[in-house]
């Protein structure tokens, strides 16, 4: 059995143009990179991850320019996933 990629946008992603889909991925708290305690949330088994609003989206992310309101602190996993990346580029395929 295979598994198919959705297929990749052809557009350059840029801080322009992001439309922020990793802000979307749970995302767990494995470093200390000085994240606010009330962008956090502690689940049933003790893991610390990034709280998400209703809406779905990291409580992090400003709505207005759709851009990280804590950057210089953001997470060590948002740290890794580089914008324009290869699974940038699948998130954003698979969240038109």
């Amino acid at each position: 059995m295979t598994i198919e990629s959705p297929p990749l946008p052809d557009a350059e992603v840029t801080c322009a143009n992001c439309q922020a889909c990793c802000c979307r991925l749970e995302v767990m708290l494995i470093t200390d990179t000085g994240v606010p305690e009330h962008f956090i949330e502690v689940d049933e088994w003790g893991c610390w991850h990034m709280a998400r609003l209703e809406d779905g989206w990291c409580a992090a992310l400003n709505r207005d320019n759709m851009k990280c309101s804590i950057y210089e602190n953001r997470p060590w996993v948002c740290r890794e996933f580089e914008m324009g990346d290869y699974a940038c580029l699948i998130e954003r395929a698979a969240n038109p």
